[in-house]
C-alpha cells in the first residue's frame, strides 16, 4: 500500500465569474522510503498540490490518503521547505529551528538539543545566533532544512527548494540533502519534490510524475533506476533526462 495516494484530484477556482480548471484527475502515489519529484511547466499547478497536502486548499474532486486514511484524519508529521527560506526576521537561527518543535513538546531542553543537533547536521553550527539578515541565501536555505527535519517528518515537501541559489550551492545541498534521506537514523523516510529542473529531478528521484499544462493532468511516471550516487554526467543520466524531456513535450 501507498504512504501517500492522490486520486483523481481536480482543483477548480473562480475568477471574474469563470471556472478555471487548474488540476484534472490528478492521480499518482508515493511509497513509503521513497523520493518523487512532480515537475511540469510553470503554471501548471505543482505547487497547488503541496498545497492540498498542506491542507491549505481542498481539491474540487478527488481522494488524499496518507497510510491509507484520508488526509483530514492521518493526522501525519509533515515539513515543508519553500523555494524561499521563509525565516522568521526577528529570530536568531536557533530559534528560527526551535519554533517548529514548540507545539509539539513543552520538554525546552529536548527542544534546544533536538535543534542544535539539526543546525550541526545540516553544516550551521556555530551561526546558532546570527539572524537571517546576516547569512547567504544557501545559509539561510540550510536553515529552513534544519527546521524541516527537527520535527521528524513522516512525509517531506519540497516546493523548488534550490531554485533561488546559485549553481554550485544548490548542488551541494541536493548532494546533502539525498545523504540525509538516505541515513536511516535520521527523518524523513519520504520526500515529495515540486521542482521545473529536469536535471535536479533526474538527480535525486526514484520517480518523477510529469504534468501537463493548464488544465494539468499527469502526462505519465518515469521511474529512475539508476545507481546512487548518480554521476550527472554520464551518457545514462542524459539518456534518462532526454525521456522525461520528451514526455514534457508531449503535451
Amino acid at each position: 500500500m501507498a504512504f501517500l495516494d492522490l486520486r483523481d484530484i481536480g482543483v477548480e477556482f473562480e475568477s471574474n465569474g469563470k471556472k478555471l480548471q487548474a488540476l484534472s484527475n490528478i492521480s499518482f502515489s508515493v511509497d513509503t522510503n521513497q523520493f518523487v519529484s512532480i515537475i511540469g511547466p510553470s503554471g501548471s499547478g505543482k505547487s497547488t498540490i503541496i498545497k492540498i497536502l498542506l491542507e491549505l486548499l481542498r481539491p474540487s474532486t478527488g481522494t488524499v490518503t496518507i497510510g491509507g486514511k484520508p488526509l483530514g484524519e492521518a493526522n501525519p508529521k509533515i515539513s515543508v521547505v519553500f523555494q524561499n527560506a521563509a525565516l522568521f526576521p526577528w529570530l536568531d537561527v536557533l530559534k528560527n529551528v526551535e519554533i517548529a518543535l514548540e507545539p509539539l513538546t513543552k520538554d525546552e531542553k529536548y527542544i534546544k538539543e533536538t535543534s542544535e543537533k539539526f543546525i550541526k547536521i545540516v553544516g550551521i553550527d556555530g551561526f546558532e545566533e546570527a539572524y537571517p539578515r546576516e547569512l547567504s541565501g544557501g545559509m539561510k536555505q540550510r536553515v529552513s532544512i534544519a527546521r524541516a527535519l527537527a520535527t521528524g517528518p513522516d512525509l517531506l515537501l519540497l516546493d523548488e527548494p534550490f531554485a533561488a541559489l546559485d549553481v554550485f550551492t544548490a548542488q551541494a545541498l541536493r548532494e546533502e540533502l539525498l545523504d540525509l534521506w538516505e541515513s536511516p537514523t535520521f527523518p524523513p523516510n519520504t520526500i515529495l519534490m515540486v521542482t521545473h529542473n529536469v536535471d535536479e529531478a533526474v538527480q535525486m528521484s526514484d520517480k518523477i510524475v510529469v504534468m501537463s499544462h493548464r488544465p494539468s493532468r499527469v502526462l505519465g511516471e518515469v521511474k529512475i533506476e539508476l545507481p546512487r550516487p548518480r554521476n550527472t554526467r554520464s551518457e545514462e543520466f542524459y539518456a534518462v533526462v532526454d525521456g522525461v524531456v520528451k514526455l514534457m513535450s508531449s503535451d
